[in-house]
Parts: C-alpha cells; sequence; structure tokens
C-alpha cells in the first residue's frame, strides 16, 4: 500500500475512533447524569445532639414509596425559621456546624434530605427534590404553623436550585441562595465544552429563570475563589433578580467558604436575617 494511502486509511482510523469515544462519553453522560448530580451517602455520621443542640426527628411521607427524614432544631428565644437545603453529596449529618451557626444567630432550621439521601428512601431527581422543598414549606407552614413572613429559604450550591424554584412559588420573608448556579445546562456546558448538553440533561434546574419570579428580598453569596462554580454564575443570578436583592462576596473554596470567611460570613447571615424579620 503506498505511503499516501497508509496515512489516509490511519486518518480515518483515528477520526472513527475518536468519534466512537466521543458518542460513548455522551452516552455515559446521558444515562448516569443522576449518579454524577446526586451523591448522596446513606449512613448519617452524627446528630446535632452530639455538638450539644436539642433537635426533632421529622418524617415527611410523600407517598408510599418515598418518606423524608429530617431535622428540625429550635432556638432559644427563636427570631425566626430557616428551611435549609443542602447540597448534592452527603447527607443533613454532614451539615452541624451550618446548623450550629444558625441556632446561635437564634434561629430555628427544618433541614431535610431529599429522597434517596440520608436515611429518606426514594432516588433523587429533579422533580423529586422540587417535590421534597414543598413538602418541607408545607411541613412549616401547615403542620407548624408557622407563618410565611416568619421563614427564610436559604439554599446552598444544588440546594440553592431547589431554594429558587421553591421562592418562585412561595413568599418567605426571605431568600438566601449560596454558591449556587445559573442552570445545570450553563455549568455542565462549561465543564464539558465538546458536548451537546442542551440535548442530553434530564435534570435542568433552571435557576436563573426562577430567581426573575422571587418576590421576597435575596441575598446572594458567593466566592470568587469557587473552584467549582464561578463567581460569574452568582452575578447573572444577582443581574436576573428584579426585587429587593444582594450579592455579598465571601473567600474560600465551594465547600470551605462559610468556614474560611468566619466572622464575616456570619454577620451576612445576621444583618440579612434581621433585615427580613425583626
Amino acid at each position: 500500500m503506498p505511503l499516501l494511502s497508509r496515512v489516509k486509511h490511519a486518518l480515518v482510523s483515528l477520526c472513527v475512533i475518536l468519534a466512537l469515544t466521543w458518542l460513548g462519553f455522551c452516552l455515559i453522560l446521558y444515562l448516569f447524569q443522576e449518579r454524577l448530580i446526586f451523591q448522596p451517602t446513606s449512613m448519617l455520621a452524627a446528630t446535632p445532639e452530639s455538638i450539644g443542640i436539642d433537635y426533632e426527628t421529622v418524617e415527611l411521607r410523600i407517598s408510599d414509596e418515598v418518606v423524608l427524614h429530617g431535622w428540625f432544631i429550635p432556638a432559644h428565644n427563636s427570631r425566626g425559621t430557616v428551611l435549609y437545603l443542602h447540597g448534592n453529596a452527603g447527607n443533613i449529618s454532614h451539615r452541624l456546624v451550618m446548623l450550629e451557626m444558625l441556632n446561635h444567630l437564634g434561629l430555628s432550621t427544618l433541614i431535610i434530605d431529599y429522597r434517596g439521601y440520608g436515611n429518606s428512601s426514594g432516588q433523587p431527581s429533579e422533580r423529586g427534590t422540587y417535590a421534597d422543598a414543598e413538602a418541607a414549606w408545607n411541613h412549616l407552614t401547615l403542620e407548624r404553623d408557622i407563618k410565611p413572613d416568619e421563614i427564610i429559604i436559604y439554599g446552598r450550591s444544588l440546594g440553592g436550585a431547589v431554594a429558587a424554584w421553591l421562592a418562585a412559588r412561595v413568599e418567605p420573608a426571605g431568600v438566601i441562595l449560596e454558591s449556587t448556579f445559573v442552570s445545570m445546562q450553563s455549568l455542565a456546558q462549561s465543564i464539558y465544552p465538546y458536548v451537546p448538553v442542551g440535548l442530553l440533561l434530564r435534570n435542568e434546574y433552571p435557576v436563573r429563570e426562577n430567581v426573575t419570579a422571587i418576590r421576597s428580598p435575596l441575598l446572594l453569596i458567593h466566592s470568587p475563589d469557587d473552584e467549582i462554580i464561578p463567581y460569574s454564575h452568582a452575578e447573572k443570578l444577582f443581574e436576573a433578580a428584579s426585587g429587593s436583592r444582594e450579592l455579598k462576596t465571601i473567600s474560600g473554596k465551594h465547600d470551605q467558604g462559610f468556614l474560611d470567611s468566619g466572622d464575616s460570613y456570619r454577620n451576612i447571615l445576621n444583618k440579612f436575617s434581621q433585615q427580613v424579620l425583626d
């Protein structure tokens, strides 16, 4: 075989291999995206009791197949209540530092594990997280008879996407979105620039769209050091919001900002909660 023909044959073979590899990668992303987005752990590492905080176990029955597990942590002389929606990994037991901080600020907290996380049954999905957040809201407002204007919806990372969906449909005292993305498509496209993410995603989480419908005061918290969700996402969400809103900058990596920022972080939360609750 002449040299030129061999080169052409090698190039064609290489192109075929690359194309098949790309298609295989796209197929993996499509089939296993839930495993990439949702990374729950089932075992609870600790409870609020282990850090000296009283709590109540909460169970919310969504259906015969789905029962949610969570904690309600009452604060002494509570100024209001936080519905806390955590990120995509772990479970509620990995948020004890945050729960302790809110408790010391005089804020009672309801935190739930989405379906498939911790002791909650079922399998996680975008629709499922929305239904779980709505059930938690109903638990506070209907079963505990807490007024909406005494509740702050607080979501972090993926939990911010869930919080934005809920806050667009109810009217709490305030909304906090920390380290949250514009949309799952926007975030995934930046991670996989050569993949048609829009055609593959089943879990869209259109946060910016929901933010435009939020009527309550909105606090956005984000770090320029965030290595997972760029700070520009917070800036775009701030621009999309039409009502009262603030964007506060903290320091530290995606999972460390609330720790690295120390008193500054606590002061941000305290000031906002005073503004919307007191």
